[in-house]
């Protein structure tokens, strides 16, 4: 005859076994509604966080059976081959717990794929930029390098698209694979399709950049339009300095009232 002892200790089995089998369902279910390429931590299932433990363990199973891939720590994403090969997550899913936090803003994508998306080059860099106001030591996710870039404005989703045009001026000499002439003609189109409120934004915006940026910035304003108001621009500048951007005098005729050459 069993003893209760032995009898509560097999009930206590079945009961941890049927709660594993829930969670399992549970988490497949959901994987299944999700995207390919879409990032997804234990915190994505509708399970307690007391039972995020068992959560973690079934998707190291699913990662074992190759249902899944694991990007980084605790984040894994499902896959699919296509004709081009295995569909890997975008850029903005591989670094999205990087960009918001809590529901705020933290950082946005900058540098090399912007530059890309904006036209400023065709090349495609395997490292990935992320402008933040904190401090933040590199990292690898799959296949991309992340670098961090200091940005000295409130990060804002309507400051973004501004503060990674700023990030093109402040980077002109770095975009790679493009002529210096190409690449000012592009941000002379990309500036002039803002608005009165835009231009006025970003000009504030540039105050905490590089007297690089800043001096790029009124050359281009005032070459769009010789009424633009750049007073806050010039003043902030030290006239006794030049930047070398090898831009044509044709395309930037204002350049030289900027010290830029």
């Amino acid at each position: 005859m069993k003893t209760i002892f032995v009898f509560l200790q097999e009930q206590k089995r079945k009961i941890v076994w049927n709660m594993t089998d829930k969670i399992t369902n549970i988490v497949v279910k959901n994987i299944e509604n999700f995207a390919y390429g879409y990032v997804f931590t234990a915190s994505d299932f509708p399970i307690d966080v007391t039972k995020q433990k068992s959560v973690n363990k079934v998707l190291e199973n699913l990662k074992k059976a190759k249902e899944i891939r694991r990007l980084s720590k605790g984040r894994y994403y499902k896959t699919k081959m296509t004709e081009f090969g295995e569909l890997l997550p975008d850029s903005y899913q591989i670094v999205k717990d990087l960009l918001e936090e809590n529901g705020k803003q933290i950082g946005y994508i900058t540098g090399y794929q912007i530059f890309n998306e904006l036209g400023l080059t065709t090349q495609v860099s395997a490292i990935l930029q992320i402008g933040t106001i904190k401090d933040k030591k590199n990292t690898k996710r799959s296949y991309y390098r992340i670098k961090f870039v200091k940005q000295w404005n409130a990060i804002t989703k309507e400051n973004i698209p501004l503060l990674q045009l700023l990030d093109c001026l402040r980077f002109f000499k770095n975009i790679p694979d493009t002529m210096p002439a190409e690449c000012c003609r592009k941000l002379l189109y990309l500036l002039s399709k803002l608005n009165d409120y835009q231009k006025c934004k970003i000009k504030k915006l540039a105050l905490k950049y590089t007297p690089q940026a800043i001096a790029l910035l009124g050359a281009l304003l005032e070459t769009l339009n010789p009424n633009e108001d750049v007073e806050i621009l010039r003043k902030s500048l030290n006239f006794q300095t030049f930047y070398n951007l090898s831009i044509p005098q044709e395309i930037l005729p204002t350049q030289k009232k900027w010290n830029i050459r």
